[in-house]
Parts: structure tokens; C-alpha cells; sequence
């Protein structure tokens, strides 16, 4: 069991479910079953990454990494090989309960993940595919979640249609009108029933259905793969970032990489606290969706605690993956950058929550976070690098 949680690097698990609710939270809608799909198959396809990471580089762990579960023996590689294809058609078929963007989405996810670990990783392009993997998994969220929703608003318009006339009003007119010789009565029978026929109720949009930014547009999930672009772009940003300072991890000695990423968290948290369109807040509400309760009500107090909440968030992550940045910069041992790299792994979560609380979505925020202290708790176990 310890073999096969180092294997998969449990403790990075956890910097997984956020991706597909930052996702979620920029549609403007409540997470929904189809969120908790995506959720499912993006922590399928990050264990597939990691033991598909480890296979691959065997031989190079071998003389860099020998306490690694592959080299030791205590794994073989055909077992971490077996377990990366079946964690990938695991994913690949949550992915596709959720609708068949979500799993066009996530075809291009795990082709990314096998691209980047069996090719790409040793080459120029390698963090900008980890990077777009990471990006992926946000938008894999997002339009899950709006598939589901858009569905769901079809079916409240399908049920807000005027029934049909009953047998005892026009619709005996209606059938009278198809027989030769009765078009008077017929006429007479519908004038009727339209007088005699109640109005049809108003219709009224189910709380919490088609009232974000990715639902109003009305063109489905792929509307929301583009309201979601900008939040995923700033997670793959900082994933590439992180990256890059990871291809020095084992032997130290870059400068410039953890400086850079320095700078880019910095950029990153900036970003990441600002409300999505640079508006200004008016009367403490910043100009978004409106969200609402099971009863139907905006969640005034909720929304005027987002944009402060995502500041404070957005300052955490920079705090978390700055400081030991900073530090590799300034001594760029293989253990200070290993500390960098795995401070850059946790800043995931807050950056996550910063990016729900950025899309006025103050309560994911907050349960995105309640993941640090697992976070931590593995990480004290099993090395997220």
C-alpha cells in the first residue's frame, strides 16, 4: 500500500477536485452531479499521469531516484504500466457520463497526460503540456458542469409549455374541425375554448439553473469552456512555471527557472484576486451573475464577501509558493528547489479557491480549502515531488 500511494503521490491527490470547481464557479451556477463526474475523472487521469510519469522515467530513477517504487523493486513495471491504461479508461468513462464534450475534453486531457510523460516531457515543450493538461482539467469542470445545467434548463422550459386543450374544451373542436361539414362548429368550439381557457402561469427559472455567465449565453457547454478560459489559463500559467523549476529538482543548480516563477506567482496572484472583467464593486457587490439559494433568493452576503475573500486567498498563494521560490533562487541546492517545487504543488489549492472566490463562488472557496489540512497531513507521509 505504501509502495502504490509514493507511486501515485497520494498527497498531490489533493490539489486535484479544485481544478474542476475553480470550473464550475466561473460558470456563475452551483456545482451539479456532472461537476462531481469531472471532479471523478480528473483525479483518475492525475494517478494515471503519475504512474505512467513513473514508468517511463524508470531507468533515469534508477541512478537519480532509487528509493522511487519502480527502482526498488517493490513495483514492477508492467503493474505501473497496467495501472496508468486502466486509471485512464476510468477517467475517459466519467468523463463521458457527464455529456460528449465532457469527454472530448477529457480525451484531449489524457492524450495530453500520455503525450507529456511518454515524449514531450524531456523537450522544450514539456512544461507548456503540463501546463495545458492543468488547464484542461479546469475546463473539463466547466463544461461538465455546464452540460448538466443546460440540460437541466431545457427540461424546466419543456415542463413551462401551456398543456394542451383538454378533452372538454378545444379539444373537441379540434378533432370536429378534421371532419368535411363541421368547420362552423368547429370555429365556434375553439373561440370558446380560448375564452373559457385560463392563461398560461408565467414562467420562472429554476434557482440556481442558467443564471451564471456560461448558462445566459445559451449555447451550452462550450460556452462555458470559454467562460472558463481565463481561470484556466492562469492555472495552467502557474503549472508551467512550476514545472519548469521541477526539471532541475534532482540536481539544483538554476538560478533563473525559480526566479522566474517567482516573478510569474506574483503576476499570477495579482490576477487572481481582481475580479474577472476589472470592474469596480458597487455598494460591496462586484457586478456578477446573480446566485441563488434552493429558495430562490440571491446570496447577497455571499457575493459581497467574494472579491475580498479571492484577495486574501490570492495573497496566500502568493505567500505559499513565493517563499520557497525565493529561497532556491537564492540557493538553488536540489533540496531547496525540491522544497520550491513542492511549495508550488500546495499553491495550487489556494490559487484554486482564489479563482472560485474570483467568480463570486465564496462557499467552493472556502471547501476548496478545507483540502490544505490533508494536503499537509499526506504530504507529511508521502512526497508530493
Amino acid at each position: 500500500m505504501r509502495a502504490w500511494a509514493e507511486l501515485l503521490r497520494v498527497s498531490a491527490l489533493f490539489t486535484v477536485p479544485g481544478d474542476a470547481l475553480a470550473g464550475a464557479a466561473a460558470l456563475g451556477v452551483r456545482p451539479n452531479r456532472s461537476t462531481a463526474l469531472a471532479v471523478g475523472a480528473s483525479l483518475c487521469l492525475y494517478e494515471a499521469g503519475m504512474a505512467l510519469n513513473d514508468w517511463a522515467d524508470r531507468e533515469e530513477d534508477a541512478i537519480d531516484r532509487p528509493h522511487r517504487p519502480i527502482p526498488s523493486g517493490r513495483i514492477s513495471p508492467p503493474a505501473a504500466l497496467a495501472a496508468a491504461g486502466a486509471l485512464t479508461a476510468a477517467g475517459l468513462a466519467l468523463a463521458a457520463r457527464a455529456g460528449r464534450s465532457s469527454l472530448a475534453v477529457g480525451t484531449a486531457l489524457a492524450a495530453t497526460v500520455w503525450a507529456y510523460d511518454l515524449r514531450l516531457k524531456h523537450t522544450a515543450a514539456g512544461p507548456a503540456a503540463m501546463g495545458a493538461a492543468r488547464a484542461l482539467d479546469v475546463l473539463l469542470g466547466a463544461t461538465a458542469t455546464a452540460t448538466a445545467t443546460a440540460t437541466a434548463t431545457a427540461d424546466v422550459r419543456e415542463r413551462a409549455k401551456p398543456a394542451p386543450a383538454g378533452p372538454g374544451t378545444g379539444g373537441r373542436a379540434v378533432v370536429a374541425a378534421r371532419k368535411p361539414g363541421n368547420t362552423a362548429s368547429a370555429q365556434a368550439g375553439v373561440a370558446a375554448a380560448a375564452r373559457t381557457s385560463p392563461p398560461a402561469a408565467p414562467r420562472t427559472p429554476s434557482p440556481g439553473i442558467g443564471t451564471g455567465a456560461g448558462a445566459a449565453g445559451g449555447t451550452g457547454p462550450w460556452a462555458g469552456l470559454r467562460t472558463a478560459l481565463p481561470s484556466a489559463t492562469l492555472l495552467g500559467a502557474h503549472t508551467v512555471a512550476v514545472t519548469t523549476v521541477s526539471r532541475r529538482e534532482a540536481q539544483g543548480g538554476s538560478t533563473a527557472a525559480p526566479l522566474a516563477a517567482l516573478v510569474a506567482t506574483g503576476v499570477l496572484g495579482t490576477l487572481a484576486g481582481r475580479p474577472p472583467d476589472g470592474s469596480v464593486a458597487r455598494g460591496g457587490l462586484r457586478d456578477v451573475p446573480h446566485r441563488v439559494t434552493g429558495a430562490g433568493r440571491p446570496v447577497a452576503a455571499v457575493l459581497a464577501a467574494a472579491p475580498a475573500l479571492a484577495g486574501a486567498l490570492a495573497l496566500l498563494y502568493a505567500g505559499t509558493a513565493g517563499k520557497p521560490l525565493l529561497h532556491a533562487a537564492l540557493n538553488p541546492s536540489p533540496p531547496l528547489t525540491q522544497r520550491a517545487v513542492g511549495g508550488g504543488i500546495r499553491a495550487m489549492i489556494p490559487l484554486q479557491a482564489a479563482l472560485a472566490a474570483r467568480g463570486g463562488a465564496a462557499g467552493i472557496a472556502l471547501g476548496v480549502m478545507g483540502l490544505v489540512p490533508l494536503a499537509r497531513t499526506f504530504a507529511r507521509k508521502v512526497s508530493p515531488t
